[in-house]
């Protein structure tokens, strides 16, 4: 599975990327992980890719991807035209405004308000991401929930761990309603 997270800087993409692909080891499974920013640390253009397999990865810079979380107008513009055909579609419609003229036939789409969610009931927009996490595992069951669970605390900031665990949670209740 290659899944490509999308956005901008401070959203906590590469971070969400680092997070799956660590939860995916956890499993006993192989992982690829790399990113990409703009020029900018925070606000610029930003991706996460993660490749997960039960076998040896060779793929270093994938090109097609059989998912796209799109947490922004330009990376959804941008990289939706990579997603394969048949692929999936997960963006925040808080953020994002698809068009199906041009997306690959036959992708199967998710809309989430995560940035919403995370404000409204965790009173922090910055989780946003863990919203997203936590819909897109449940939704795709990539990884574990436990090793979701372990790599998450390992990997926000110190004293955030329960925040982002709600968040995670929250994006969870989600998807299996979805």
């Amino acid at each position: 599975m290659i899944v490509r997270f999308a956005g901008f800087g401070g959203q906590g993409i590469v971070l969400s990327s680092y997070i799956i692909g660590q939860s995916a080891a956890f499993d006993g499974k192989k992982a690829l992980q790399n990113q990409s920013y703009g020029s900018e640390s925070r606000g610029g253009e930003c991706r996460g890719d993660v490749i997960i397999s039960d076998e040896q990865i060779f793929e270093l810079e994938p090109t097609r991807y059989d998912v796209l979380v799109a947490i922004a107008q330009p990376a959804y513009d941008k990289f939706i035209p990579m997603l394969k055909p048949g692929g999936i579609l997960i963006f925040d419609n808080d953020l994002v405004k698809t068009d199906r003229d041009t997306e690959p036939d036959g992708i199967k789409r998710h809309s989430i308000s995560a940035t919403d969610i995370a404000f409204k009931k965790l009173g922090r927009k910055i989780v946003a991401n863990m919203v997203i996490l936590g819909f897109m595992n449940t939704l795709l069951k990539l990884v574990s929930e436990d090793s979701l669970v372990k790599a998450i605390s390992l990997n926000v900031p110190k004293g955030t761990q329960e925040l982002n665990l709600d968040a995670m949670r929250e994006g969870a209740k989600l998807a299996q309603a979805d």
